[in-house]
């Protein structure tokens, strides 16, 4: 995600400035059909890949043009919506309609394009004990996703027509909102077409001279998390979760920053869980008095995006009275600031690749 560009000269007012960047702006639309394989990516999932899914991606892109400092800093990004079709070709998978929220980043003068989405889905045939208890990968109806593109892009070929073709992938998952929860991975092939919805849009880009440089001291920060989650044992109930957090944040520069800090966890899940194991697994030696709650120390880092920003830590337990998927633990998710202070954020928390919750929260930065 790190970027350059060239090119444009800087000659404007502020007002002179504001209507040049309101002449620049504009939209596109591409749409790619996809053809893939589900990646195994656990062995509980072999029955479930049967044959190859396919399905479609439609986004709404609007481009930028410099208006702002930290566009340039990004090589001038596009931000947009998508919704995505995907049928798994498997009847105990069902389909997946997924809405997403997406930024595109440009390379090798703009030829090669990479988009991030995040969003939510919603699927067809999820897990039921009675009607389909074949599938162990989506134990709800709501699933979080993620996808991934990388496509060489080339916009007006043929006056507003221009093409896209490469690779995409496409992550569905409850993060243990409900059990089961062993998710799916799609990796494929896509190619399309992007129409451009002006005709003239081909301007140039501002460029600042000399961008604005930010500094700042060491900041604290404190942080609550909650939601619902439950354990691998389907049928074990949900049960809310609180987290709390303190962290200081050093900026290094426009785009990022460096993250030290401690989590305490109220894990309400594990409390059924503790009792579950020391009444129905005596050989598992777990006494049912066993304290639920786990203390964690973490490195993270902050990836600066406008007024959004991707937090991505790596936490140690240092207090785990009860094993639940090792000591190790990480987390990843997007931050929307709200003036200089406060923030809200959506993250996943996991043990490697296996999730453990979707994490909403609100904090302050001081």
């Amino acid at each position: 995600m790190k970027l350059r560009i060239h090119m444009a000269c800087w000659l404007f007012s502020l007002c002179g400035f504001a209507q040049q960047a309101e002449k620049l702006s504009t939209y596109t639309l591409d749409t790619s059909p996809f053809y893939g394989s589900i990646l195994l990516h656990n062995t509980d999932i072999s029955h479930l890949i049967s044959a190859h899914p396919a399905g479609f991606i439609l986004s709404f892109n609007k481009k930028t043009f410099g208006e702002e400092s930290w566009q340039q800093s990004y090589n001038y990004p596009d931000s947009g919506f998508s919704f995505i079709y995907q049928g798994m070709n498997n009847p105990t998978l069902g389909e997946n309609f997924g809405l997403y929220a997406h930024y595109n980043f440009y390379f090798f003068k703009r030829n090669l394009q990479f988009r991030i989405g995040q969003g939510i889905a919603y699927n067809t045939n999820p897990y039921d004990k009675n009607e389909n208890f074949r599938n162990n990968a989506y134990g709800s109806h709501l699933l979080s996703t993620t996808f991934l593109m990388l496509n060489y892009h080339k916009e007006k070929l043929f006056r507003n027509l221009g093409v896209k073709a490469g690779i995409s992938l496409v992550h569905y998952s409850n993060a243990n909102f409900r059990a089961p929860n062993t998710s799916t991975n799609t990796f494929a092939f896509n190619a399309g077409i992007v129409y451009s919805l002006e005709e003239d849009w081909d301007k140039g880009y501002l460029v600042q001279d000399k961008p604005e440089k930010i500094t700042e001291r060491i900041k604290y920060n404190i942080a609550f998390r909650t939601g619902l989650n439950e354990s691998d044992v389907i049928n074990s109930g949900q049960f809310p979760f609180y987290i709390i957090s303190a962290y200081a944040d050093k900026r290094l520069g426009r785009k990022s920053a460096l993250q030290i800090g401690t989590d305490i966890f109220f894990s309400n899940f594990l409390k059924e869980l503790i009792r579950f194991q020391a009444i129905s697994f005596p050989e598992m030696n777990v006494d049912a008095d066993t304290d639920f709650k786990r203390v964690g120390l973490f490195l993270g880092h902050e990836l600066f995006i406008n007024k959004m920003s991707v937090v991505t830590q790596l936490g140690y337990y240092v207090y785990y009275p009860f094993d639940f998927e090792g000591r190790m633990y990480n987390r990843i998710g997007l931050k929307r600031y709200f003036g200089d202070r406060w923030f809200g954020a959506v993250t996943l928390k996991s043990h490697a690749a296996k999730a453990e919750a979707v994490e909403f929260g609100v904090g302050v930065r001081l």
